[in-house]
């Protein structure tokens, strides 16, 4: 329970830290911010196909594949509502960087708070991860979804100072969608660990949140700047260190 508790607090303390950079550069170049993307979108992929889809196959049995099917399509129909129902505000970097700065304070608090609500989602995945048992698959979840949290935090930085919020209130809003991920991370390792029998549906609906923000959101904003070779690249790197990770803990 320790470990939970320290991953948890280390996966919503990356977003801190990102802040902390935001507030250092508060102008981040398209390229720069596609490829630290790119790298945690490679991360992220990694982590939930190792870490989640795979085991939620093992874990179940019989009527594995359709129970991972089912629970991978759920978990993205889940964040597909979730964004229909918030205004989706969560393109990260960029192009909403340019947007926010212009724009008014409600949008932009708009925008923080559709950051918040995905990072509720992450942080199951990564208390699922050590609901089933496995830390050492658990940790890769958790870094992946750490190393994604940085430039999630940078982004926010910009568009709040630019609309007039105080950096004090501007930290508070970022440690807020930090300790999102601090609950979802104690709520999927609680759940799982209570129903033992959820397990691999639940593995699977948090490898398909995982899979929903990569493909719907990560990849696409860093292929809209003219970097897409260099984003690419930058993908790969970040899938084959979390593969080359896994092989070495594994």
């Amino acid at each position: 329970m320790k470990l939970v508790l320290l991953t948890a607090i280390g996966v919503g303390g990356a977003t801190m830290f990102g802040s902390v950079i935001g507030f250092i550069f508060k102008k981040i170049s398209h390229k720069f911010s596609d490829i630290v993307l790119s790298f945690a979108a490679g991360v992220m992929l990694a982590a939930a196909v190792l870490g989640l889809v795979l085991p939620s196959l093992e874990y179940g049995g019989k009527y594995g594949i359709i129970i991972t099917v089912a629970g991978i399509f759920a978990g993205a129909l889940c964040l597909n509502l979730v964004d229909k129902l918030v205004p989706h505000l969560h393109k990260m970097v960029g192009r909403d960087i340019e947007a926010h700065n212009k724009t008014s304070l409600d949008k932009v608090l708009l925008f923080v708070m559709a950051i918040a609500i995905h990072n509720l989602p992450e942080g199951i995945a990564a208390g699922v991860g050590f609901g089933s048992g496995d830390t050492s698959q658990a940790l890769l979840i958790a870094g992946g979804i750490a190393l994604q949290n940085i430039p999630e935090g940078m982004v926010i930085i910009g568009p709040m100072l630019s609309a007039g919020v105080s950096p004090r209130k501007t930290f508070i809003c970022a440690m807020a969608t930090g300790l999102v991920e601090v609950v979802g991370t104690l709520i999927g390792y609680f759940a799982v660990s209570i129903a033992s029998v959820i397990l691999p549906f639940a593995l699977a609906f948090a490898g398909g949140t995982m899979l929903y923000v990569i493909s719907d959101e990560m990849i696409p904003e860093t292929h809209a700047h003219g970097n897409e070779s260099g984003a690419t690249y930058s993908l790969l790197v970040g899938f084959c260190i979390m593969l080359i990770s896994d092989v070495l803990l594994g």
